[in-house]
């Protein structure tokens, strides 16, 4: 199969026919190969029940619905799962992305070999306030932590070689750092495409302002991950050990004064009277609390069981 168009989507009733229909006039023209995945988060309108009247209408439609919001993560993680077309197109199901992007999309992977190809909502038609200024900021503050040259970071429409969407672990949050998961396995050959971006048609947006705010918070989580998610003990034990030593030179040092005013003959405060007596005690408590962080994520890397993060109630 040449294609599978993976679409996360929840309460879209009015804009899933529309978007099938031009999928499916973008793929016959070409004479690509397809199928369409649907991947409802816990709809609360009828977006299922048309996915399954499209679904009964043409065979290369597939659906999974989940029992309640999961979110955007959960909803590509499962849908990588079950695409089975050598090159895979995410998008959103809200009409602003143009599917009339995929053929180029598939011929930046198949011919020009990239693993991932990112849209880049040059032009947008958002409110300049509420999501273009903030969406600058953020991009340019993933470019820097993550080293991965895009534009546009949040753009849902992506298409990826079979074998990167097989091999990472989309969790969380973390949909906005795909390529940045994609780079961590080894797959560095990024590419970027400057894709239409479509007015909003039907319904409303479902992110709002706190989906930046959780964007920086997960940005440096996949940076922590990065450098450090399978060595915790460098970060931990490298703390822990500079702690310690403050802490252990620091009792050192009122031990050694503490010693030399008695063999002077010089009165000798107490030592639990000293403020360097505490800092030392945090200090050495701190880094051996770092050290023990540093074994126990080692521990867990090596006995983590991965387990369901959502759960589906039916499929199409």
């Amino acid at each position: 199969m040449d294609i599978s168009v993976v679409i996360p989507l929840l309460n879209e009733k009015e804009s899933l026919p529309e978007l099938h229909d031009w999928i499916v006039r973008v793929m016959n023209n070409h004479g690509f190969s397809y199928e369409i995945l649907f991947i409802d988060d816990g709809s609360t309108d009828t977006s299922w029940v048309t996915i399954r009247q499209l679904a009964q209408t043409n065979p290369c439609v597939k659906g999974v619905r989940f029992q309640k919001n999961y979110g955007k993560s959960q909803a590509l993680n499962i849908g990588f799962k079950k695409a089975s077309g050598n090159v895979v197109i995410t998008m959103d199901a809200d009409l602003q992305d143009s599917p009339d992007e995929i053929p180029e999309l598939y011929t930046m992977i198949t011919d020009q070999h990239y693993d991932l190809v990112s849209g880049w909502k040059k032009k947008r038609y958002d409110s300049v306030l509420a999501k273009n200024i903030p969406s600058k900021l953020f991009n340019w503050a993933a470019r820097k932590t993550s080293g991965v040259q895009l534009n546009d970071f949040n753009c849902g429409l992506k298409a990826y070689k079979k074998d990167v969407i097989k091999n990472i672990d989309v969790y969380g949050e973390m949909h906005r750092y795909i390529p940045v998961l994609a780079k961590n396995e080894g797959y560095d050959k990024i590419g970027e495409k400057t894709v239409i971006h479509q007015a909003r048609k039907y319904g409303h947006s479902k992110f709002g302002m706190s989906r930046f705010v959780n964007g920086f918070l997960d940005l440096i989580t996949i940076w922590f991950l990065s450098k450090f998610g399978k060595r915790p003990m460098h970060l931990f034990g490298a703390l822990g050990a500079l702690m310690f030593g403050v802490g252990f030179i620091s009792a050192a040092y009122i031990g050694i004064v503490k010693l030399y005013k008695i063999y002077t003959g010089h009165t000798a405060i107490l030592i639990t009277n000293n403020p360097w007596f505490y800092i030392s005690l945090t200090a050495m408590v701190i880094g051996t609390q770092l050290f023990l962080a540093g074994f126990l994520g080692e521990i867990i890397l090596r006995t983590k069981n991965k387990s369901k993060r959502y759960k589906v109630s039916e499929t199409t």
